[in-house]
């Protein structure tokens, strides 16, 4: 089945507006993992808008399950990431102003680059993935680097399934196929939702996990955090039957 890790950024987001260290993001983790969810997802940003840097550190002491930070590997996000030695760690080419993640890597381009920071990350035992779009030579050019998976931006197909255009799966199907055939592991995420979760990995085939996080933490405002985390795990189930 699926695994659910379960990005943390807005609760340090809801942290941050007030100061001070409430709600904390350990406990929030903690609580997370008690409730069921299989992984811990962070993306620190350079500005520290939300995940701070030191909270890395602080969350490598509790995560029990997957740890994955993801994040654009400049110098200080590298050192960082061999300091805590996560479960995996998520290449994703943000700008420094970006509010959120709004593209995949352009794999071809940057290449070389790619190679030379996935070989070091590898070499530290650190499972290694790649934001990527739907787009087939980029695909084949993430094989080419070494990386263990690719995790697929979902936020076009997000988009499209809540204007009921279901068809919009099928790039993310036939990409899913792709990088199986490349011997990629397949993960997913962006906009992500307890509408459209169970639609995407039942069509979505190999899934092995997806990180999902806006959605979830407000979803969880209105339904509780042990009820929505439950409630993915059945969606994610009832889309391997």
């Amino acid at each position: 089945m699926t695994k659910l890790s379960v990005n943390i950024n807005k609760i340090a987001t809801l942290r941050n507006s007030r100061g001070g260290d409430f709600p904390n993001v350990v406990k929030v983790a903690t609580d997370i993992q008690s409730f069921g969810a299989e992984g811990i997802t962070i993306h620190p940003r350079p500005d520290e808008r939300h995940i701070r840097y030191q909270d890395a550190y602080d969350l490598k002491k509790v995560v029990t399950t997957e740890f994955n930070i993801e994040g654009n590997p400049i110098p200080k996000f590298i050192d960082m990431v061999l300091k805590i030695k996560p479960t995996q760690v998520t290449l994703v080419p943000d700008a420094v102003d970006a509010i959120t993640s709004n593209a995949g890597w352009d794999t071809v381009l940057n290449q070389s680059f790619l190679k030379e920071v996935v070989s070091e990350f590898k070499q530290n035992g650190i499972r290694t993935s790649i934001f990527i779009d739907t787009i087939p030579k980029f695909i084949e050019a993430a094989a080419t680097t070494g990386a263990d998976r690719v995790e697929l931006y979902t936020e076009e197909f997000a988009t499209q399934y809540a204007l009921g255009n279901k068809k919009a799966v099928i790039p993310y199907t036939t990409s899913a196929k792709l990088a199986s055939e490349l011997n990629l592991g397949i993960n997913a995420g962006h906009d992500l939702s307890l509408e459209n979760i169970q639609f995407f990995a039942k069509n979505v085939p190999n899934l092995l996990e997806v990180s999902i996080g806006h959605a979830l933490i407000a979803e969880s405002l209105y339904l509780g955090f042990e009820n929505v985390i439950n409630m993915y795990k059945n969606k994610l189930k009832n889309a391997s039957v």
